[in-house]
């Protein structure tokens, strides 16, 4: 049976806590290090459901990865050319990340490649990758746009100039892998500016990567060299209680050691906007990533419309957002957002199920909607899976009048493992169940 979280409404919100590691430098860490000549030491790694694919991954294509502890681990790299072909399929689970940032990986390797998913990763979308893949010469098919992928290997492949179409870290950094084995500048212009934690983990392998405004460009030097990396608390997972902690009416919240890497703070400032109580505190660069302290404390929140420029900043949180806008005084719009609609879910709309369904009124648009706060019943929501759904209800569910139910939230594993314990720490009334 799938599980469930019971949340009950709680009013104080405090203590001192870390979240685990940052998924997407996580991801990268491995997938890099492989490719790497030497070893790459990580620290603060994150052993979720996702990334332990992208270890299967890794492992299954030849290349030792010593684990040490839980969020330590020794990935013995063979150099650019020193994967081999896995015996079977490569199963991403449920990570899109890993998927697409594979596709560009295995594009120039010497070997045939198959990625398949879970059932939900199995409905997104894949040729948004596979498209600018094609133009650079390789060889990929999917299944009606979707996994599972095959990647024909043996393939030379050419430097391009690509305008990216849609604002996307995995696309982007899929072409920059791609490029790594390139004839060529791989020379990629955004419509936004996105995360760039592959262009530093890049830089810190050896590898130089140019940005001029929105363009980023790559000249394969051929070399990545084995190196130390520091992996800081995903701010993804930070947010979630710098929400708590904001919707609290007593107590102050401090989160250590937090990636605050500007291509990721949108949700910061998106908060900010909307009257959090919240300081940010930088401390020294981690792994070549701004890292710091968040400190928060009950806040009232206001609508607002959400700047578009804000949006790909923070495209991983508007389920956390959209919450956020929901328990906020007056009205937000959200817009400029249809990427939500090519998740874990269609977040769109799954959110604005989940909040009509607590008595929120909402009208629901092509790429994002307009949400009138109020206060959240009692009620009972469908995640349909999606950890970020399911989070993103559970925080906002203790300012709620009575009980209320999240169903299908397995899935939270994938991406922020001990969630459950982290939030009664701090103060949640939250309970996991079995079944539901």
């Amino acid at each position: 049976m799938s599980s469930s979280f019971t949340i009950r409404p709680s009013r104080r919100v405090t203590g001192t806590m870390r979240v685990p590691g940052d998924k997407s430098i996580s991801h990268r860490a491995l997938m890099l290090g492989a490719i790497a000549s030497g070893k790459t030491r990580v620290s603060g790694f994150l052993p979720g459901e996702d990334c332990m694919a992208t270890l299967s991954a890794v492992r299954a294509m030849g290349i030792d990865v010593e684990q040490h502890d839980a969020t330590t681990i020794t990935v013995n790299g063979k150099g650019l050319h020193g994967l081999r072909a896995a015996s079977g399929a490569l199963d991403m689970g449920n990570s899109g990340t890993a998927m697409r940032l594979f596709m560009g990986l295995l594009a120039a390797q010497g070997f045939d490649s198959e990625l398949t998913g879970d059932e939900s990763l199995s409905r997104r979308p894949m040729e948004r990758v596979a498209v600018p893949l094609r133009l650079m010469g390789a060889e990929i098919n999917t299944t009606d746009g979707k996994p599972p992928v095959y990647i024909s290997g043996r393939r030379k492949l050419r430097g391009i100039r690509y305008d990216l179409p849609v604002a996307s870290a995995q696309l982007k950094s899929a072409l920059l892998l791609a490029g790594l084995y390139a004839d060529g500048d791989t020379v990629l212009a955004e419509p936004a500016v996105t995360r760039d934690h592959t262009e530093r983990m890049l830089v810190s392998l050896g590898q130089p990567v140019r940005r001029d405004g929105q363009v980023v460009s790559l000249s394969a030097t051929g070399q990545l060299n084995g190196t130390d990396m520091s992996v800081p608390g995903d701010l993804s997972s930070a947010a979630f209680f710098v929400l708590a902690g904001c919707l609290a009416t007593e107590g102050e919240l401090v989160i250590d050691n937090v990636g605050l890497n500007p291509t990721r703070t949108g949700i910061l400032r998106i908060l900010e906007l909307m009257g959090a109580d919240l300081r940010v505190e930088p401390a020294t660069d981690n792994c070549a990533e701004p890292v710091g302290r968040l400190i928060v404390r009950p806040s009232v929140l206001q609508g607002v419309a959400i700047p578009p420029e804000l949006v790909p900043l923070a495209i991983d949180e508007f389920p956390m957002v959209f919450v956020a806008a929901a328990l906020a005084h007056g009205e937000t719009l959200v817009s400029g957002a249809a990427e939500l609609r090519h998740k874990e879910s269609d977040r769109i709309s799954v959110m604005v199920a989940g909040l009509r369904s607590l008595g929120i009124e909402v009208d629901e648009l092509p790429d994002g909607a307009r949400i009138r706060g109020g206060r959240f019943s009692s009620g009972t929501i469908d995640s349909h899976g999606d950890h970020r759904v399911a989070m993103s209800f559970a925080v906002g569910a203790a300012r709620a009048a009575g009980p209320v139910q999240i169903l299908d939230t397995a899935n939270v594993a994938t991406s922020f493992p001990g969630f459950v314990s982290q939030a009664s720490a701090v103060g949640l009334a939250i309970e996991a169940n079995a079944g539901g």
